[in-house]
């Protein structure tokens, strides 16, 4: 079997949450690698406004909100002749506190109805259109802290551990139509999403241009940033360690 891989130059894209941050830099970077056509979504057309001003004719907006099936039913009646779908929106709705702090609870709900039913949704509306295309693609964005819990984010981890297994599985159903699933894992991108996370980050753009990289290549799991780099290979030999790793991160507990 061939190594599965998709070519950017004069192919139609769909990214989810592509207003900014992640998103925003990958319409960007299709676009500059030659990509013919990107539908660029969002929960608010106004919010897709300056992108598609910046490149008119090549961005096509489209409203859809992940956590509605009947919007991404919408978009995929929308875009027929999408052949890369990104799933890219995501959310973090809590960052820090002990495991028994309130708000993880709603936190976790939150970031599970986006990060994976969301992904699931897009996901099952767009296999048809997909499937009508040759050597066509979808690509998860996870992260690392879906590989090994990372405790300040502790919902957000699990619902990125979901997605994770959300994008085994769907390698496993899509490949006989032969359609091409790679899961991205990022460390910390310099985005809003990221904002309170103490720790250097990698610019968007670079993260971007690492992930059509890596679609180029043909690899099923994509390490976008130097410390996603780092940490993915560890997790490929010892997956153990990584858990540690992160768990370290863990303040001790203050003494009575």
């Amino acid at each position: 079997m061939s190594t599965p891989s998709i070519r950017i130059a004069g192919t139609t894209a769909l990214v989810t949450g592509a207003n900014r941050g992640i998103g925003r830099a990958l319409v960007e970077a299709l676009l500059a690698r030659g990509a013919s056509k990107v539908y660029a979504t969002a929960r608010k057309l106004d919010a897709l406004a300056d992108l598609a001003a910046a490149y008119p004719g090549r961005v096509v907006p489209l409203q859809l909100d992940v956590t509605k099936p009947d919007d991404a039913r919408a978009a995929a009646a929308a875009a027929r002749d999408v052949k890369l779908l990104i799933n890219n929106a995501g959310i973090v709705a809590k960052f820090g506190g002990d495991l028994t702090a309130a708000g993880w609870i709603a936190a976790g709900r939150d970031e599970f109805e986006v990060n994976v039913f969301g992904v699931l949704a897009v996901t099952q509306a767009f296999v048809p259109v997909l499937a009508q295309q040759p050597r066509s693609a979808i690509v998860n964005l996870g992260s690392v802290a879906g590989l090994a819990n990372f405790p300040a984010l502790i919902s957000y981890s699990a619902s990125k551990a979901a997605v994770h297994s959300l994008t085994q599985g769907t390698r496993a159903h899509l490949r006989p139509l032969g359609i091409y699933v790679a899961g991205v894992y990022p460390g910390p991108i310099d985005t809003d999403m990221a904002r309170d996370i103490p720790m250097d980050k990698t610019p968007a753009s670079t993260a971007a241009n690492a992930i059509l990289d890596g679609l180029e290549a043909g690899r099923e799991e994509i390490f976008p940033d130097p410390f996603a780099q780092q940490i993915g290979e560890l997790y490929l030999k010892a997956p153990k360690s990584v858990e540690e790793q992160f768990a370290a991160t863990v303040a001790a507990p203050a003494l009575a």
